[in-house]
């Protein structure tokens, strides 16, 4: 069983970039169906689909790459708040991720936000990731 789904899931994207995979295989639970959510909009993926398979829910992640240098548009992913260290910011304290360039995502009481989101609606919460 796994304990840290985020982790988990973040991994995954890493990994598949590294070797160059198109697609994604994640487990599918609230919060990692949020995330992904928050990279399609983000364009950080190029899309992504919910399947039932063997009574298991998986999100299939269509990664995206550039179409010159075919690099992964994904140039890394960090995971900051953990299950045994959790870290959490105050609307003063929001990071900016390599000066503007890259997002950290926050999970607050409104919903998943970006930390720009965050910033323009006033609230902080806890530092689930760093994408850029």
């Amino acid at each position: 069983m796994k304990t840290d789904t985020i982790s988990d899931m973040l991994t995954r994207i890493r990994n598949g970039n590294m070797v160059g995979h198109k697609v994604v295989k994640i487990d599918s639970t609230r919060i990692t169906y949020r995330l992904i959510k928050l990279l399609k909009s983000e364009g950080f993926i190029k899309q992504y689909e919910t399947v039932l398979k063997d009574g298991r829910k998986y999100i299939f992640v269509y990664l995206k790459y550039s179409d010159k240098t075919n690099r992964p548009l994904l140039r890394g992913l960090k995971r900051v708040s953990k299950p045994g260290l959790r870290v959490y910011v105050n609307k003063n304290q929001l990071p900016t991720v390599l000066g503007g360039q890259g997002i950290a995502i926050l999970s607050t009481s409104r919903g998943i936000l970006t930390n720009v989101q965050a910033k323009a609606d006033g609230v902080g919460g806890e530092l689930l990731c760093y994408i850029w």
